[in-house]
């Protein structure tokens, strides 16, 4: 089950930093530390600043990075109209490079961080590739299948759960998306 919402923890800093530090895990279904939320925020910053270039490229800006043990395996930014290829969202790039990294489709015990919530396709990839974890910003009202529609990671008929939790640092995402959609319309 996910929840929706700003981390219990606020930090000072509102800005990327190094992540990937030794990072203390929640067991179960606690609470994330303050380290972990630390960690969230961090990575989370680093899918905003994909998303800043997707955006500068002319894509919707949405930015992912997969991460496993503090290590970076990918990353990607929403590239369907450069890449002609309406697969090609954020979190499907970041898995296909994360999995050519290791060597292996499955990834088990990483982490996606991605500016806005995951539609069906995308929700899907992290089942089948058993990513562990999911941190999304925004949510997505229109297409989100997390929480907003569907609860596809909550369904009981699945053969993978994946943990999920949004709105770490949503104000900065949803932001974006709005600067995005008024500078496309003219406004």
């Amino acid at each position: 089950m996910g929840v929706v919402g700003n981390s219990s923890a606020e930090l000072d800093a509102d800005s990327p930093g190094r992540c990937g530090a030794a990072m203390s895990e929640a067991p179960g279904d606690m609470e994330p530390t303050v380290t972990q939320a630390g960690e969230d925020r961090c990575w989370m910053w680093r899918a905003l600043e994909l998303a800043r270039r997707g955006a500068a490229v002319g894509e919707v800006p949405v930015g992912a990075v997969l991460v496993r043990d503090g290590q970076l395996l990918g990353s990607g930014f929403n590239r369907p109209r450069s890449a002609v290829d309406p697969s090609a969202h954020a979190e499907i790039v970041a898995l296909r490079e994360a999995a050519l990294a290791v060597g292996n489709y499955r990834l088990l015990g990483a982490t996606l961080f991605v500016s806005v919530e995951p539609c069906a396709m995308c929700a899907g990839a992290l089942v089948h590739a058993r990513v562990e974890r999911l941190v999304f910003a925004a949510l997505e009202p229109r297409a989100g299948a997390v929480s907003s529609h569907l609860q596809l990671l909550d369904q009981a008929h699945l053969n993978h759960r994946v943990i999920w939790s949004g709105g770490v640092l949503a104000e900065h995402s949803g932001a974006l998306l709005q600067d995005f959609f008024k500078a496309r319309r003219g406004a």
